[in-house]
């Protein structure tokens, strides 16, 4: 079977946080067609396809979402917390990508059904090899639910 290559949905607020993973992804020579939201409303925006994001050929079906926790309008926590709640959207996987160690964050990211919690590391290159590890896995070594 061919792997296929999926689109990824960061949703970040922070500008050189988004500089940083953009980069990353260059060097780590991803592929993936990155899209990238500056905060959790318009995370949920683009995944249901409200406002800006009703054409869903701007706005396709990611295959692997990147959420940070600390957002303006709605933090990552309550937009997980949408997607998982949501029939079409729930089998997506959802990373949470983030400087936050707090076991609160930990414990609810979760309980609400996140893939994986990855704290983002500080370093470029450590993060470079996070984001080609991220790649490799998500993008082709595992098997994503039939849609």
């Amino acid at each position: 079977m061919q792997s296929k290559i999926i689109d990824i949905l960061l949703a970040e607020d922070n500008p050189d946080d988004i500089e940083i993973t953009k980069r990353a992804f260059k060097e780590a020579k991803l592929v993936n067609h990155l899209f990238i939201v500056r905060d959790g409303q318009e995370a949920v925006d683009f995944l249901f396809h409200y406002n800006i994001y009703q054409d869903e050929t701007k706005a396709p079906r990611p295959g692997l979402i990147l959420l940070d926790i600390n957002m303006p309008r709605m933090n990552g926590i309550e937009v997980l917390k949408k997607i998982k709640e949501d029939e079409s959207l729930k089998k997506i996987p959802v990373i949470m990508l983030t400087v936050s160690r707090r076991d609160e964050d930990i414990i609810r990211s979760y309980n609400y059904g996140c893939n994986s919690f990855i704290q983002k590391p500080v370093d470029f290159d450590n993060f470079v090899s996070l984001v080609k590890e991220i790649g490799l896995y998500w993008g082709i070594h595992n098997i994503p639910f039939p849609v």
